[in-house]
């Protein structure tokens, strides 16, 4: 009964406005923007770490920013394992925090 209602709506619907909407989810779920910039970050704080120097309110800028990507990541996953992954990369980027706060 259910899906004998849902394919009478069905027919109802616009084909335009569908494109649109499956188009914008999408693009919602995209991640790839998020692994672009996470590695960005992570080249970096290899560049930071390399330099020397005062180098640890930097990253901890960094460290603020895998957070913020890791959090957009898993918000984003529809999928177990790339939740996963975000799970485990926010625990790595907890560790690398700590670390951060001792160095100046």
């Amino acid at each position: 009964e259910q899906v004998r209602l849902l394919m009478d709506a069905s027919a109802n619907l616009d084909a335009v406005r569908l494109h649109q909407e499956a188009a914008f989810l999408a693009t919602k779920a995209d991640i790839r923007e998020e692994i672009d910039r996470l590695k960005t970050h992570v080249a970096s704080a290899r560049t930071l770490l390399g330099s020397g120097g005062a180098v640890g309110r930097k990253l901890d800028f960094l460290a603020q920013e895998f957070n913020r990507e890791s959090n957009t990541l898993c918000s984003k996953s529809n999928a177990a394992a790339v939740t996963a992954i975000g799970l485990e990369l926010k625990a790595v980027v907890d560790q690398f925090r700590e670390q951060v706060q001792n160095l100046e």
